[in-house]
């Protein structure tokens, strides 16, 4: 490890505290117009600061998103292709660059990389959470082709009020970071805190108190669609979470996901408490997001892994010094523009090569987002390209989808056979950002190394762990 007085010195402008929550819809906000949604710390946060209505993260799944956030890079450029494949740190990532210029960079919480012994940009790393074993989830990369006679391990067995180990995890991060910020205020020298929690990420488990606000006669029913895509169909025959399910199961899921929400608001709330009673508040820059969304329902899906808003689209929320207060905006962002907004805060060089921008940036309504998948359920790759009103799906082997937000913002009309030049200028897009096809046989060749290393299908698809990483004990 790096020691400070090795270290060049950077003249930060102050303290940054990230604020990460895994499987946020980002429609599940006050802020963001949603009707029942109980997050008023959050809704705080966005209105001293700027929330971001078209944020998007790299790879609708844990462990690929959180390897593009801490390197600033494209999933196929670092071939973390799916939960087995973790973060390892040979890629150099902000949390370097910091480390490099003597700025103190710890995490306290989920940050589900390898390995806490792998050199992965953090000073200390306290109560981690990384993938089981360093293995993670092996079973998910036999994709190729997919197991016709098994499913998925059931996604959402486990659901209804009382507490579980992630509700008792994330408390701990709430309480290890508030003792961290007192602490840091000590010593008055620059810092940079990533805090990961895992709410609202499933089990759908949450006290009763935090279900109160959400009587079951309240709570819509999820949207479904007249025909879903066969690349969806095929993921959905394989995860199987609806079966057996009637619609008051369907109504009690979307009200425990809005409680595990209003718990995560909570100890987000308790975190920037602590920053405030500090003194540290006006000097620090807080950033919130989530490393990917949740269907919560749509279309008859739950979980991630898919390409529409509910499942890409991730919360972003900026707040602090230099930054507007109160403002909305509706240009497209991306969990790799975090990268060069941490390297400008701290006035430190940018990496001109990656594609991410700052947040403190202008407005650029022609920007192009883009999220891509090739991990558990998927018969092939899929890809998003999201600018201005349309938004479009790639699906090697499959036609594409095309949707207009402007008049379909619920996804529910493809309306790519009436629009072929536009499709034409998305799949051109996409082909300037990588090979669609090459891509899918580079995931896919590079999943079949890791299973054979396993011993073969058979075997791999007994191996890691069945359900959604267990908490840190």
């Amino acid at each position: 490890m790096t020691t400070k007085s090795s270290r060049a010195r950077a003249r930060p402008a102050g303290n940054l505290l990230i604020l990460l929550s895994d499987e946020h819809n980002p429609a599940f906000l006050g802020c963001a117009g949603h009707p029942l949604a109980r997050t008023p710390q959050l809704d705080a946060l966005a209105a001293r600061g700027t929330r971001w209505r078209a944020a998007y993260t790299p790879s609708p799944i844990c462990v690929p998103a959180r390897a593009s956030l801490a390197t600033g890079r494209w999933v196929h450029q670092l071939g973390c292709w799916d939960n087995a494949m973790a973060y390892d740190g040979r890629v150099r990532g902000w949390g370097h660059v910091l480390q490099a210029a003597g700025i103190r960079v710890e995490s306290i919480g989920k940050l589900h990389y390898r390995d806490a012994a792998d050199p992965t940009g953090f000073d200390r790393q306290i109560e981690p959470m990384h993938i089981l074993g360093g293995i993670g989830q092996v079973w998910g990369s036999v994709r190729d082709p997919l197991p016709a006679d098994r499913c998925a391990p059931p996604m959402l067995a486990e659901r209804g009020p009382g507490e579980s180990a992630y509700n008792r995890y994330d408390r701990r991060i709430a309480d290890a970071a508030c003792d961290w910020i007192a602490r840091a205020a000590v010593t008055g020298e620059p810092w940079c805190l990533f805090v990961g929690f895992v709410a609202p990420h499933f089990p759908l488990v949450v006290p009763q108190p935090y279900l109160e606000a959400f009587p079951l006669e309240r709570i819509p029913p999820p949207k479904r669609a007249a025909n879903r895509h066969p690349w969806i169909e095929a993921m959905d025959r394989y995860l199987q979470v609806e079966r057996g399910w009637s619609d008051r199961d369907r109504l009690e899921a979307v009200r425990l996901y809005l409680g595990l929400c209003a718990f995560l608001d909570e100890q987000v709330g308790r975190v920037l408490a602590a920053l405030e009673a500090s003194g540290q508040a006006q000097r620090t820059l807080v950033i919130y997001s989530s490393d990917h969304g949740d269907n919560v329902g749509a279309r008859g899906l739950w979980g991630k892994s898919t390409l529409y808003q509910e499942s890409t689209g991730v919360p972003l929320i900026l707040a602090g010094p230099g930054v507007a207060e109160g403002r909305t905006r509706g240009d497209v962002a991306s969990l790799v523009d975090i990268h060069p907004t941490v390297l400008e805060y701290f006035g430190l060089a940018a990496e001109p090569a990656l594609p991410g921008r700052s947040l403190f940036g202008a407005p650029d309504p022609e920007r192009v987002a883009f999220s891509e998948y090739h991990a558990v359920g998927s018969v092939s790759a899929g890809f998003m390209l999201r600018r201005g009103r349309w938004k479009y799906h790639h699906y090697v082997g499959f036609a594409p989808e095309l949707f207009d937000l402007e008049a379909d913002p619920d996804e529910l009309d493809d309306v790519a056979a009436m629009n072929p030049g536009v499709v034409a200028g998305f799949e051109a897009l996409l082909r300037r950002i990588c090979d669609p096809e090459a891509t899918d046989r580079r995931a896919k060749s590079d999943q079949a190394a890791l299973v054979a290393r396993f011993g073969g299908r058979e075997r791999a698809l007994e191996t890691g762990t069945k359900g959604a990483t267990p908490a840190p004990v």
